[in-house]
């Protein structure tokens, strides 16, 4: 395992040639590519990454201190600015660290002049990332440094390259679900049946979701036990592309309270999840 510097931005978390991840430190410390054998397994819009005005479409971009949007977004008060769709995480630079022990690659994010804008905490967030051939392994911890207990959200945003609509049948997932779109409960079986349409749908999962794409022989699961066992659904054709998104929360937890993580002073919360991509 090694790490090389691909360009100005984007470095290579490697195993070998064929089997690889590339990441942005720079960029909200997104993983931008995972390559199994030579095989790309997410989505990335090169093109719009490289315009700096717009959010990032693609890769696996990181969700914190929030998931989703917030009702009330001066939560903090009249002195903070408003919290952005999914936090500013995906916004700021990260650090990074190579472990030559495990062969694991770590993330890092704390609290700036920057955040301390929005959120009025001291913490330090990690993320360390295992590349396995066929899987990538997620083991989060977000520490509270603060003297008050923290209320967080964490999610990760993996966009999925797909082979067409048509060729995808999802499994392992809840009966009901929450369209996020309208707000209204519905069955889960009959909301996938739009998804070339555009969905946007959110479940409690059993702690495991997949699909399975025919045109590519693949099958991709997530594996996000508790408290990170929300699945988010969602696709944005013509882009083929479909991201299936672990959470904690669901949007406006901090204002509802309604799974919101609060973490007490100097104390973390450990978080777990894994992405298989499995050709058949």
């Amino acid at each position: 395992m090694e790490i090389l510097k691909k360009s100005t931005d984007i470095y290579i978390f490697q195993k070998n040639k064929s089997n690889f991840i590339n990441f942005c430190p720079k960029r909200g410390g997104i993983v931008t590519n995972w390559v199994i054998n030579d095989n790309e397994i997410l989505y990335f819009d090169h093109e719009r990454f490289l315009d700096k005005n717009k959010s990032i479409r693609g890769g696996i971009p990181i969700l914190f201190p929030i998931c989703g949007s917030l009702e009330n977004n001066s939560l903090f008060g009249e002195n903070f600015l408003d919290l952005m769709q999914h936090g500013f995480a995906r916004d700021q630079k990260w650090n990074y660290e190579f472990n030559k022990c495990n062969n694991t690659l770590s993330l890092f994010l704390s609290d700036n002049e920057i955040t301390r804008k929005y959120y009025p905490y001291l913490f330090e967030l990690k993320v360390e990332i295992t590349l396995k051939i066929e899987t990538l392994i997620f083991n989060i911890e977000i520490m509270n440094k603060s003297k008050t207990k923290m209320p967080v959200n964490f999610g990760l945003h993996p966009y999925f390259n797909i082979s067409d609509f048509r060729n995808v049948n999802f499994i392992d997932y809840a009966k009901t679900c929450l369209n996020q779109k309208d707000n209204n409960l519905v069955k889960t079986e009959d909301l996938l049946k739009d998804k070339s349409k555009g969905i946007d749908l959110l479940m409690y999962s059993s702690g495991k979701t997949s699909f399975i794409d025919y045109g590519f022989k693949r099958k991709i699961t997530i594996i996000n036990p508790s408290p990170f066992d929300i699945s988010v659904i969602w696709s944005d054709p013509p882009r083929q592309m479909l991201c299936l998104e672990p959470w904690t929360s669901p949007r406006n937890s901090l204002n509802s309270g309604f799974r919101k993580i609060e973490i007490m002073p100097n104390s973390s919360q450990k978080l777990f999840t894994s992405i298989v991509a499995e050709n058949f």
